[in-house]
């Protein structure tokens, strides 16, 4: 049996193993390498706050990650898929990880956020 999330480092972990697999990945890595040309030790810190902000409620985090997806797309137009793509890392990165509530609180939060993007994202192309 797994441990459940419970402190900042297991935040940490999930975040960097996830990404470690998404900028390997063939469908959507490109995204992750070639295309955002990212502080990559920004972003990771910026997941962490995220994530830590939404299981523990630390209020740490400030950002518009609908706005900066948006911007995104107009430069590297994403697709539904593209975010399926994204869930089923996310998901298979908290599996070999972890088990729990707040595993599960964080599933559910990744999947609501995949479907807000490409929900807003239809809209804007649709403009």
């Amino acid at each position: 049996m797994k441990e459940d999330i419970t402190t900042k480092n297991d935040i940490e972990k999930i975040v960097y193993n996830f990404y470690e697999k998404v900028k390997k990945d063939n469908e959507i890595g490109y995204f992750f390498t070639d295309a955002m040309k990212m502080n990559w030790g920004r972003h990771i810190a910026k997941m962490n706050e995220f994530w830590e902000n939404v299981l523990f409620y630390t209020g740490e985090y400030n950002g518009d990650p609908l706005n900066t997806h948006k911007e995104f797309h107009k430069k590297f137009p994403t697709t539904p898929q593209h975010f399926e793509r994204w869930k089923i890392i996310f998901d298979n990165t908290l599996d070999e990880l972890f088990e729990g509530p707040n595993t599960e609180k964080m599933r559910s939060h990744a999947k609501a956020i995949a479907d807000v993007m490409v929900q807003n994202i239809d809209k804007y192309l649709t403009k």
